[in-house]
Parts: structure tokens; C-alpha cells; sequence
């Protein structure tokens, strides 16, 4: 399955592809870190919205594509928010993954990540930040990154993703 996690409306996807878009029907929480997707339902967050089972989409995907504003050389508020309430797809326990300390999969998947994020004048310094922040990512979800894009405008996202 291909997950697509967008602050962008409108997007194009493919027949089987799981959108997640800002939606005002939905109500979105914040992650508490409280940990209880951890210990009380592991692999599910437990604050109940539409979001809660974040983990276990992440858990069946194969291909994550992430699209969202350049906020500061990092992520939209609702793309952060969502990346955020997905911690479930990973465990509580530990192992060492170049030389550093990491959390444990939960699942057995390799998670193929792309990025696309759009806007006027990214300086330098965002896109080198953005690439920290997707390459830290891609580690704690033992992933392999594809790609990062950096667009002008959600025009030229939308003509990419056709």
C-alpha cells in the first residue's frame, strides 16, 4: 500500500492509495506522549479519533509519501501532527542501528519514503534542515529514503504525484 500524508487538498492518488489529508469533518489530537501506544495498546494510540491507528497503517505500507509546506526547514503543523501520532508503528524497546540507539520495529515492513514540499524562497538552511529531519526519520522507522523534492508551488506537487 502507498500512504500518502498531505497538508495538500486536492491531491492526485492512485486506485489503493491511503490519503491522508487535513480534513475539517475529522478531529485530529495531539500526540500527549503518554506512551500508552506503547503500553496499554500497543500498536494504537490510545486517544480515540480518526487518527489512532496511524501505526498500523505505517505497518502495511510499503511506500510513504509525505507532502507538506516548508515550515522552517521542517514540516506543516499537520503533517507534524500526524508523523507524531504514528509513533505506535514502532516499540518501546531498544537496539543499536549505526552505532546510535534506536526503537525496535514493530513490523516486519520496509517503508519507502519521498517527500515533496512546496514554497516561495526555501533557503539553504530549511532544505538542509529538511534533509536532517527526513534522513533522522527514515532511521527511527527503518526506512529508506527515495527522495526529497523541493517545489515552488502544491501546482508543481500536483503535476509530480499525476
Amino acid at each position: 500500500m502507498r500512504l500518502i500524508i498531505s497538508d495538500v487538498l486536492n491531491l492526485p492518488s492512485k486506485t489503493g492509495d491511503k490519503l491522508i489529508i487535513p480534513d475539517s469533518t475529522l478531529k485530529i489530537h495531539h500526540c500527549i506522549g503518554c506512551f500508552g501506544c506503547w503500553i496499554k495498546t500497543p500498536g494504537q494510540c490510545i486517544i480515540k479519533d480518526n487518527y489512532m491507528n496511524m501505526g498500523e497503517l505505517l505497518g502495511h505500507c510499503n511506500e510513504l509519501i509525505l507532502v507538506s509546506e516548508c515550515v522552517y526547514g521542517g514540516f506543516s503543523p499537520f503533517v507534524k501532527n500526524v508523523l507524531d501520532r504514528s509513533i505506535s508503528y514502532i516499540s518501546p524497546y531498544f537496539t543499536t542501528r549505526n552505532k546510535e540507539m534506536h526503537h525496535k520495529q514493530r513490523y516486519d515492513n520496509i517503508i519507502n519514503i519521498s517527500a515533496h514540499f512546496y514554497g516561495i524562497n526555501i533557503t539553504e538552511k530549511e532544505k538542509a534542515t529538511v534533509l536532517n529531519i527526513i534522513a533522522a526519520n527514515a532511521v527511527n522507522f527503518s526506512a529508506v529514503v527515495n527522495g526529497i523534492v523541493f517545489h515552488n508551488s502544491v501546482d508543481e506537487i500536483k503535476g509530480a504525484l499525476a
